[in-house]
């Protein structure tokens, strides 16, 4: 008698990897669910650069009238300032750009700039802003007392104002505007890949009547679904691995060591949650274009509730309250700590949200396919 054809366990599994390698390899014979997949975050990641680039750094027209001394060492501090993207060019030129929206501001250094300090008199650096957008005007207005600050305790003793800046950064590294929104968009890829996979490979067994044969195989339900979560889970980790690398590769991440573990981890994590929701989902809608649409509305629904476009502890409490529910707002934390501070703070609290999460996803991806099957 052959051992292994009355081994349960050996033949849940041998199931299983059939049926996983069958929908890998019908993933594989169509790009467009790639395409699918990729698409959106690559879009959403287009408009978080463009964003970016308009609000990080504010152009700005810097208009020099003094020769002086304190006027060039002013104007070296507005321009060492890191905040503004200078335009250095003459009154007239500096109003033709304000007022064709080229500039959001004009900072003037005048003509008597340093005889007013020689004398000490009062001096003045004229600002003009274009307050056609809050988030533009604060920047300047916050922006340039920073630099007179700078210009000021760049004197050292000579100046008559004394100044001593100190600066101890938290982190290791300054993240960039974008690099912030990097990480979240990951997850959206990891979420959207899953959901589609997953819910692409179960509602076909319905669309295609070959959920008939399952039903007649020899084989246990829950075989089906392991599958099935496997090769959603598969495609979505080999993504999400490829799209760090390719971060790593340009610079927009720094992890080091062990720390790659952790974010593996949380990328397996993540993979797993979005596949098993995926076969919940294909297994309930039974066909192909619904699990399509849904799938990429609810990952950008969970994107969005988890602050994907923001720092969490800076958006309004009701969506601080709303992203506590969400396991995508803990795979974002703990890919934070790992690919950008070299941290695994809180890491043990994520990985266990991500891990009941997705035991709860399969667990109501189990029961939808045994449902539909039923039916």
């Amino acid at each position: 008698m052959d051992k292994k054809a009355n081994n349960p366990i050996l033949e849940f599994f041998l199931a299983a990897r059939v049926i996983m390698t069958k929908d890998l390899q019908v993933w594989l014979r169509q790009p467009v669910m790639l395409v699918a997949t990729i698409a959106p975050a690559l879009v959403l990641l287009l408009v978080e650069m463009l964003a970016a680039q308009a609000v990080g750094r504010s152009p700005v027209a810097l208009v020099i009238q003094d020769g002086g001394l304190q006027g060039a060492r002013m104007a070296q501090a507005i321009q060492d300032a890191d905040v503004f993207r200078i335009q250095q060019v003459d009154a007239n030129k500096a109003q033709a750009l304000l007022k064709n929206l080229d500039v959001v501001a004009v900072v003037t250094i005048p003509a008597d700039f340093s005889q007013r300090l020689r004398a000490h008199q009062p001096a003045v650096v004229d600002v003009t802003v274009n307050n056609l957008n809050l988030d533009f005007t604060n920047d300047i207005r916050r922006a340039v007392p920073d630099a007179i600050t700078r210009y000021y305790a760049a004197q050292g003793d000579q100046s008559p104002i004394l100044i001593h800046m100190e600066e101890h950064d938290l982190r290791q590294h300054d993240i960039q505007m974008f690099q912030y929104a990097v990480l979240p968009v990951v997850l959206l890829v990891l979420t959207i890949s899953g959901l589609i996979s997953g819910g692409n490979a179960t509602a076909r067994e319905w669309e295609s009547a070959t959920v008939k044969e399952l039903l007649l195989a020899p084989v246990p339900g829950g075989a089906i679904v392991a599958g099935k979560v496997l090769a959603g889970f598969l495609t979505s980790f080999a993504l999400g691995g490829l799209v760090l690398m390719a971060a790593y590769g340009l610079g927009w991440i720094y992890p080091q060591g062990i720390y790659w573990l952790d974010a593996l981890l949380v990328v397996g994590l993540t993979s797993l949650l979005g596949a098993s929701l995926g076969v919940a989902i294909g297994a309930a809608l039974q066909h192909i274009m619904p699990v399509i649409a849904v799938s990429v509305n609810l990952a950008f629904y969970l994107f969005f509730l988890a602050g994907g476009m923001g720092v969490l502890a800076f958006e309004p409490v009701w969506l601080q309250n709303i992203a506590a529910f969400l396991p995508l707002t803990y795979g974002n934390h703990a890919l934070q700590m790992a690919l950008f501070y070299n941290s695994a703070d809180l890491l043990g609290r994520d990985v266990l949200v991500l891990g009941i999460s997705s035991l709860v996803a399969l667990v109501l991806g189990t029961l939808a396919v045994r449902r539909g099957m039923a039916k």
